[in-house]
């Protein structure tokens, strides 16, 4: 039995993308990659692109993904509490200039069909970002919905890594 069809045939009969097209998905890998390495060297901070990861996809609803990058943010030094509430970002002020507009591009990249709220989110990253910056932010939020969509449709697993720690009261 193929790795392709073993994986189709465990949970709700969804076949894994990326296991069965390999060649695809890692084609896509080496593009994230490049992203991300074209956002650093356009200055934009690893812990910028993970809000910009996480935020959209909470808003694509992606457990797989928001599983991977919060863990990625925490270990990078991320704050619980800025991710708790992240999705409530704008009314807060814990997150720079810079997030809040990384943040609203990520939003208005997500969500396509709300063009005034592209147009606003465009206009406030241009008082912000360089050139390089804006693209990079554009691109990183391109990526992750990508890879949103590979998890959701493959409906990828998120599986406990640790034994859960009673809530605090």
């Amino acid at each position: 039995m193929s790795d392709a069809t073993a994986v189709q045939e465990q949970g709700a009969r969804r076949v894994y993308i990326d296991k069965a097209s390999p060649e695809s998905y890692q084609a896509f890998r080496r593009a994230a990659e490049a992203v991300h390495a074209e956002a650093v060297a356009a200055g934009l901070e690893p812990s910028l692109l993970e809000l910009v990861n996480i935020r959209a996809s909470q808003l694509n609803g992606c457990a797989f993904c928001l599983n991977a990058h919060t863990r990625t943010a925490l270990r990078a030094g991320e704050s619980p509490m800025r991710l708790g509430v992240l999705p409530g970002w704008r009314d807060t002020e814990v997150f720079t200039i810079r997030e809040r507009a990384a943040l609203a591009l990520a939003e208005a990249v997500t969500n396509l069909e709300d063009a005034a709220a592209q147009e606003s989110a465009y206009t406030t990253a241009r008082e912000v970002f360089t050139e390089a910056e804006i693209s990079a932010v554009i691109w990183a939020a391109i990526t992750i919905n990508t890879f949103n969509r590979v998890s959701i449709l493959s409906k990828h697993p998120v599986r406990q890594t640790a034994t859960p720690q009673p809530a605090l009261r």
